[in-house]
């Protein structure tokens, strides 16, 4: 939900039985399904922990969501090592294909 266009939208999504009004300038559907998404997880929670207030719920969503992101960062900054290795070999694999085609390189 970025901010600073002036075409806002407002969307009325329902999480964890509370309406709510939300303002974006993102596709609505975009929205609507984020928040149909956290809903199930929120009801994923409270269906394991029937006997908990509903603070406590969001909060083990917060962080089991913040868990899945700090995953995802990892794996990303996993995968940007791995781009960054392949792209030195290939560079160093292309300088030589260069050197062995050049005149004075070998042939």
């Amino acid at each position: 939900m970025s901010t600073g266009s002036s075409d806002k939208k407002t969307v009325r999504v329902t999480i964890f039985g509370l309406s709510l009004p939300i303002v974006t300038d993102d596709d609505p559907a975009a929205v609507e399904r984020l928040a149909a998404s956290l809903d199930r997880l929120l009801h994923e929670i409270a269906a394991r922990l029937p006997s908990q207030e509903p603070t406590r719920i969001a909060l083990l969503a917060c962080l089991h969501l913040a868990d899945r992101l700090q995953s995802l960062e990892r794996d990303l900054n996993q995968l940007k090592q791995r781009v960054d290795q392949k792209s030195q070999q290939f560079s160093l694999l292309l300088e030589q294909a260069l050197e062995s085609r050049s005149p004075g390189g070998k042939d």
